[in-house]
């Protein structure tokens, strides 16, 4: 039995087959027994865990919002390349202490050079670039992103900034005041930690995370501790983790469109494009021809059913069987005059093709860039006709990158917020500020084809 792969009911009545020579065969008609649908109950306190003496508020259903998207996103290329190309002109090419001294006819900033070479130095750094890296994947990955601010053993200076994979970080409940004091960090997460498998961290106030600190510091409430100041978008009004910039894309089910189109296109080529007939055989038919009495076993008849379909399949199939007939038979029930037990074989017309599922892939890939604000012509996702064509030239390109880095403003002064902690905490000067380093991409007809800018 090597011709037709089919699936049976617990008594042994074929439910759905096909074959390796392009035949598709299911059983008609409506069996006995239907499944019944339950629902579920739901838990009333399934937005929070406690870990320890502390209750934390979930991360999604399950607390398992890090860990789906991470998998969402490494499934679905468009939206993996897309928040890296995000990170990577936010970061730019890395930050630079300056002095705002005025401001130009035109409105622009006049920036001087901080001469503090350890501020620059800490600018330069491994640990401001690592530190930087992270943060953003975080914050453009799963909404929100937690960094640990670390002072000196006496806790009267900040020695050290990282960024805590947020996969591993969950915030406690809001106290009366609405402040959430602690983040409880752990990597059994989403399950719940034990005694000893998790850290418990001071969450900086979100209004005035500086102030705050240096009230700790005058406290002496900083010795031997460290700090979490969490960075997020706050355009989804959620109190705890914002949701991710792309999370729109999913919720309308682009992303599980981009998700499905490969398989689809993968099933496709191995059976759908094969498939030459669809059998449709009645459930009465196997009663009558291989009667439960007559065998011994489930197994025996199952494999005698089996023997009968290999028939059928070689009959339809192959060039030795072109023109060749096949005979079925059927009765009218005299009560109603319907036709029963027939047997129905059709010829397979494939209408789906590879170009029409390639239009819609494309669709949904640019909706996903859509979601995350970037023009698809950037990442070479331009259409060529259609709704969503556009012009994919040399200055469309370098406009919307333009548009990109402007953009870019607000996420980019979120993720200097804890380095300014940092360094005014250290003594930095107030009027102290960061800038991104930037290549911009030009036209040949201004004498070189980039740009350092500093924004």
């Amino acid at each position: 039995m090597a011709n037709i792969d089919l699936i049976f009911n617990k008594s042994g009545v074929p439910l759905v087959g096909y074959g390796t020579r392009g035949v598709f065969m299911s059983t008609t008609g409506t069996p006995g027994i239907k499944p019944i649908k339950k629902a579920e109950p739901k838990d009333p306190d399934a937005d929070k865990t406690s870990v320890g003496d502390i209750e934390i508020s979930d991360w999604g259903t399950g607390n398992r919002f890090p860990t789906d998207a991470d998998e969402i996103i490494n499934s679905v290329g468009v939206l993996n390349s897309g928040l890296r190309f995000i990170r990577n002109f936010t970061i730019g090419q890395g930050i630079f202490p300056v002095q705002v001294t005025g401001y130009d006819n035109d409105g622009n900033e006049i920036l001087k050079p901080v001469d503090d070479p350890r501020l620059r130095q800490f600018g330069f750094s491994r640990v401001v670039r690592r530190y930087l890296e992270k943060g953003v994947r975080d914050y453009l990955k799963f909404g929100a992103a937690f960094i640990q601010l670390l002072p000196n053993a006496e806790g009267a200076q900040m020695v050290g900034i990282n960024t805590i994979n947020a996969r591993y970080c969950r915030l406690s409940m809001a106290d009366k005041t609405g402040a959430i004091g602690k983040c409880v960090v752990s990597g059994k997460w989403p399950d719940t930690p034990g005694e000893s498998e998790y850290s418990i961290y001071d969450v900086l106030d979100e209004y005035d995370p500086a102030t705050d600190l240096q009230y700790r510091k005058w406290g002496n409430k900083t010795r031997g501790k460290s700090f979490i100041h969490v960075i997020r978008d706050s355009w989804s009004n959620n109190e705890y983790y914002s949701s991710p910039v792309w999370y729109s894309a999913y919720t309308a089910g682009w992303i599980e469109v981009a998700q499905k189109i490969p398989v689809f296109l993968k099933k496709a080529y191995e059976n759908q494009v094969t498939w030459k007939f669809h059998v449709q055989i009645p459930y009465a038919f196997w009663d009558k021809k291989f009667p439960e009495a007559q065998y011994e076993t489930t197994q025996e008849r199952q494999q005698a059913i089996e023997n009968f379909m290999d028939e059928i399949e070689t009959n339809l199939c192959g060039t030795e069987n072109a023109n060749k007939p096949i005979f079925t038979f059927f009765e009218i029930n005299p009560t109603n005059g319907k036709v029963e037990e027939q047997w129905i074989i059709k010829p397979i017309e494939n209408k789906l093709n590879s170009e029409q599922n390639l239009v819609t892939s494309a669709a949904a890939n640019s909706e996903i860039l859509f979601s995350l604000m970037i023009n698809p012509n950037v990442l070479g996702a331009g259409m060529p006709g259609g709704t969503y064509a556009g012009n994919q030239g040399g200055s469309n390109i370098r406009e919307a990158f333009l548009v990109n880095i402007a953009n870019a403003w607000l996420d980019r002064q979120n993720l200097l917020d804890p380095l300014e902690t940092y360094v005014r905490f250290n003594g930095a000067a107030q009027d102290v500020e960061w800038r991104f380093r930037n290549t911009i991409l030009t036209t040949l007809d201004t004498g070189s084809g980039t740009q350092k800018t500093l924004s």
